[in-house]
């Protein structure tokens, strides 16, 4: 018998699997549809409900079509489990998703012991593919990649900022900054500050008071847009003058509705811009036209499904998600709307690459990420 972690859902695991349409083959796509970072979570379920349409209206997989089915977790690990849980019970043998590392990371866990593959399009942290779980798979880099990218740019060019690194606690935030600080700390460049703030936090102005008195001109920031615009906008409101550099959980044209003007000068890592791929120009050009701009994560969720529905299609079947695992591994590389993908024994992609965006005006007078 398949294991779960909450006992009601295992009692109701017979009745929701045979009650599954066999004629579809089911993607789970996990992610905060609501709360703070349903911007993201947005990101998620367009790209992967346009993949299934696109791959859908090419005449499905192996004769079937995709089906979508959204699980919100609001960036709660509990609330992952939850839903993993709901996706086992529903006979849900692929997931796109989390979002958040400290989610991705635990609810794995519920889909291995079940045998349920899980892509990932955003979760960085390194222990999500560093346990040995055959299941575990990104779209995305890693923390240890586009920390050591940002470590370099800031001592090739803060070398002598006075530098506050801050995190949010979580497996991302923290794991993110800690390899930053680490490459920093190896060229010699010590920071004034390394602080911790909590997911949900409004009010920052002790930290940026603590920072003004050390003199602060860098803040190195791990976590998402909506603590890091708080802190942008009421590090200016305090006339704190320093440059606020981050990560991927920057990548939301959301942070300047949060930060305001505060947010022109910042600096985060991303991947380049998918937009820009040719490979991606039409499916671009098809979610403007519906009035949905695909930024950050939306190809990436797109690609995720893409690399299922072909992985299912190589491997002949749908119905062992651990021999598609192991087709994902062994055939790739994968065309997909973010290029061609491949990948290593442990689910990570094998062409990681980060670039420095700055955010800046944009043409229409708006706020937005450019690279560099």
């Amino acid at each position: 018998m398949k294991k779960y972690l909450l006992s009601a859902v295992a009692v109701a695991a017979p009745v929701a699997f045979a009650g599954n349409a066999w004629a579809d083959i089911v993607i789970g796509v996990a992610g905060p549809i609501t709360g703070p970072n349903a911007a993201f979570g947005a990101q998620f379920q367009k790209g992967a409900e346009q993949a299934a349409a696109d791959i859908n209206a090419a005449g499905g997989v192996l004769g079937q079509k995709i089906k979508i089915e959204i699980g919100d977790d609001v960036s709660d690990p509990k609330q992952g489990i939850s839903v993993a849980n709901k996706f086992v019970a529903d006979g849900v043998k692929y997931v796109v998703g989390h979002f958040n590392s400290g989610v991705s990371i635990p609810a794995s866990e519920v889909y291995a012991e079940n045998g349920v593959l899980e892509v990932s399009p955003a979760s960085t942290n390194p222990q999500y593919t560093e346990r040995g779980l055959w299941n575990t798979f990104r779209t995305c880099g890693r923390d240890d990649q586009q920390g050591k990218v940002a470590g370099d740019y800031i001592a090739a060019n803060f070398k002598d900022a006075k530098i506050a690194i801050v995190h949010d606690k979580t497996p991302y935030g923290q794991g993110l900054v800690d390899v930053a600080k680490k490459d920093l700390n190896a060229d010699g460049i010590t920071e004034v500050m390394y602080e911790g703030i909590n997911v949900g936090d409004k009010d920052f102005s002790a930290l940026i008071a603590k920072m003004k008195a050390a003199g602060v001109t860098l803040i190195y920031f791990g976590g998402l847009h909506t603590e890091a615009g708080l802190i942008m906008r009421q590090s200016a409101d305090q006339g704190l003058k320093a440059t606020l550099f981050s990560g991927d959980g920057m990548v939301s044209n959301e942070l300047a509705s949060i930060a305001g003007d505060s947010v022109i000068g910042t600096l985060n890592t991303f991947s380049p811009d998918p937009r820009k791929n040719p490979a991606a120009k039409d499916i671009v050009e098809k979610f403007r036209a519906s009035g949905f701009e695909p930024e950050a994560y939306t190809l990436y969720s797109y690609a995720a499904v893409q690399i299922v529905a072909a992985a299912i299609d190589k491997a002949g079947s749908a119905d062992d998600a651990q021999k598609v695992a192991v087709t994902i591994k062994a055939g790739g590389p994968w065309k997909t709307a973010i290029g061609d993908i491949g990948y290593d024994d442990k689910g990570d992609i094998t062409r990681p690459d980060y670039v420095i965006y700055e955010w800046k005006k944009g043409e229409d007078g708006k706020p937005t990420y450019a690279e560099k």
